[in-house]
């Protein structure tokens, strides 16, 4: 006769143990089955299937702000430069990937983080396209003018403004004269990759009143292309399409064509 006080049956939602095993025997540990990931792709991404394509065109995008030497807040979006550099790094290295579409929405940030994305891009050997969506703003230009061509969207927008620096600032000449060699590091870059003269970006750069006062100039579109910042106004389908002409051709990059 059975234990009344026992059951035989396991309590109804009380986790399963494993048998106990014999002494110097080595746990058996069941491994969790594999997530599905149609299930994932709902959850991360809300749709239930995501293309599968292999491509001989690798994308990048830079986003947000531009992050250096300094962490953000959690609540900035944010383009780490030390994510990016490695992923450019092994595109130059990849026999499978025949050419690079940069897309940027950027703010601007960093003035060294962005330079060295921009020189990277500069110095590779595969052809590079650049797409500014929505925004390329400040040290952003660089990173746009760093491409065999670069597209900029219809509504897009680009803001020339000096170099600027918040916060306490301890010796003020010897940060002004810092300052100034920074600005004219990139005033050099723009003008040596972009089809605009030093004396026309730096009236854009250091004019105020025109469309935002003591910030610059702000280009929309069509005028970032009239100035010589910007080769063309096009979108997606023009950017990926001028890059498959670049490969077919065997351009190489921009740094070889410099």
């Amino acid at each position: 006769m059975p234990n009344p006080e026992i059951s035989p049956n396991p309590v109804p939602n009380q986790p399963a143990t494993s048998p106990p095993q014999p002494p110097g025997e080595p746990v058996r540990v069941t491994a969790r089955p594999p997530a599905n990931p149609e299930v994932e792709n709902i959850k991360e991404l809300g749709q239930t299937n995501v293309a599968d394509y292999k491509s001989e065109i690798q994308c990048v995008q830079i986003v947000g702000q531009i992050e250096g030497h300094l962490v953000l807040p959690p609540q900035n979006k944010t383009t780490k430069y030390e994510h990016i550099i490695p992923q450019l790094v092994a595109i130059e290295q990849d026999p499978g990937i025949k050419g690079l579409l940069v897309v940027l929405n950027t703010v601007g940030g960093d003035v060294e983080a962005g330079l060295a994305i921009a020189e990277i891009l500069i110095s590779m050997s595969k052809p590079v396209v650049s797409l500014v969506l929505g925004g390329g703003h400040s040290i952003g230009v660089p990173i746009a003018v760093a491409a065999n061509h670069s597209f900029i969207a219809e509504t897009a927008t680009m803001t020339i403004h000096p170099i600027r620096l918040t916060g306490l600032v301890i010796g003020v000449p010897q940060t002004y004269e810092y300052l100034d060699k920074m600005q004219d590091r990139v005033i050099r870059f723009i003008v040596e990759h972009a089809n605009i003269s030093e004396q026309e970006l730096r009236r854009l750069m250091f004019q105020t009143g025109e469309l935002a006062r003591d910030i610059g100039t702000i280009l929309v579109g069509k005028d970032a292309v009239k100035v010589g910042l910007i080769n063309e106004v096009g979108g997606l389908s023009q950017a990926v399409q001028h890059l498959k002409r670049l490969i077919a051709e065997g351009v190489p990059g921009p740094g070889k064509l410099h």
